[in-house]
């Protein structure tokens, strides 16, 4: 996030802060009269000699120099590109090293650039992939693609709360993420055992440490102290679109979010790794909601699987892989028809859809407060 950090402190925030917090305005507040009338009293007379308190010597001589420039050293957070900073950088009371700042940065950019990400990917997967039958199936709630994104635009902001934290650790220099596999002060055993190899070793590994772990905290959250309360606003939508992707209790998104954040402060991450795992993190979130069940497939945990998941409530936790429902004995594998166009959306496949999701809602949820119907078109509406 450092890097995401300095384009916004670049070309934004370093001007936005200086002009909310300048440092002037520290400059303004400096009375040196009272600063020295404040020591005098102080002051020893039976001293040898005459001098002011270490403390208030500074206070003065800063006061005199007139604290034009903030302390703060830049250093790039890349070597990929070169943004030297303008003068606003050192021209607010809150430099770039300041962690309140850091902490309010970057939660707008988690925000804005959250909500964003989200519009943009689910727009496009709506537009070009999602297939708009599904507005048809009796069990496509009403009004449901504005209920998706009023839950998103809930959440977003909450979420950003509790990752923000982690996102000032990583920037402050607290985990591995590293830009230079060469340089001798980063050390990780994982690069003394897999060397250089390890730059290409790290997307498989990230991707496998993250998937088994989520996996068990979607099973723990379809558990029935947590459930209810957490995970059954993601299971509003039986038949969801793209823009459900998002669509959580924020306790629910965070938490299965936990494993990308952990990755790097237990194993190396290069920065470049890092901004494309975590977009294609996002997009492939778009992707297994969006309906369109292309990945026929015993590893890939794509869009069919996950549709069954939301159908049929317990099976299929992983992100992107079956391997642990099927080492776990969670797997269902989709059916057949829905690798056909003909019959994926056909009445007797929606049907037995319809018909074994009402006997398991029981089960999970004791009754379905769902409100159905009246749904067909109403994406074309909205966007």
């Amino acid at each position: 996030m450092d890097v995401v950090l300095e384009v916004a402190d670049t070309f934004l925030l370093d001007r936005l802060y200086a002009t909310i917090l300048p440092i002037s305005s520290a400059i303004s507040s400096f009375d040196p009269i009272s600063t020295i009338t404040a020591s005098l009293k102080n002051y020893d007379l039976n001293n040898a000699s005459f001098a002011l308190p270490p403390s208030s010597r500074i206070d003065i001589a800063e006061g005199a120099i007139g604290l034009a420039r903030s302390g703060w050293q830049w250093q790039p957070s890349t070597q990929w590109f070169n943004l030297e900073p303008s003068e606003w950088a050192w021209a607010s009371r809150w430099d770039r090293d300041n962690v309140y700042r850091q902490l309010l940065s970057l939660y707008l950019i988690t925000c804005i650039l959250g909500t964003a990400i989200y519009f943009f990917f689910a727009t496009l997967s709506y537009l070009f992939v999602f297939d708009k039958a599904t507005f048809n199936h009796p069990k496509y709630l009403k009004n449901q693609i504005r209920l998706e994104i009023q839950q998103t635009l809930r959440s977003i902001p909450l979420m950003a709360i509790l990752t923000v934290p982690v996102f000032v650790a990583e920037v402050r220099g607290h985990s591995y993420i590293y830009s230079d596999l060469t340089n001798p002060t980063f050390t990780h055993p994982f690069l003394r055992l897999f060397g250089a190899s390890y730059t290409y070793l790290q997307f498989p590994f990230f991707l496998i440490f993250t998937d088994f772990l989520i996996y068990w905290i979607h099973r723990g959250l379809h558990s029935k102290l947590l459930y209810r309360h957490l995970h059954k606003p993601h299971h509003k939508w039986i038949m969801p679109t793209p823009f459900a992707s998002l669509a959580f209790h924020p306790l629910d998104g965070y938490a299965q979010s936990v494993p990308y954040h952990l990755f790097p402060f237990l194993f190396p991450l290069h920065k470049g790794a890092y901004l494309a795992l975590f977009t294609f993190v996002q997009i492939w979130t778009v992707m297994i909601h969006d309906g369109e069940y292309v990945a026929n497939s015993l590893l890939i945990n794509g869009a069919a699987c996950h549709t069954m998941h939301h159908l049929y409530f317990n099976y299929n936790y992983g992100q992107f892989t079956t391997i642990s429902d099927r080492v776990f004995g969670s797997y269902r594998r989709p059916n057949e028809e829905l690798f056909v166009k003909e019959t994926k959306m056909s009445g007797a496949e929606w049907g037995r859809q319809a018909k074994e999701m009402e006997r398991l809602v029981v089960e999970v949820e004791g009754r379905d407060e769902r409100s159905y119907g009246e749904g067909d078109g109403e994406g074309k509406k909205m966007l």
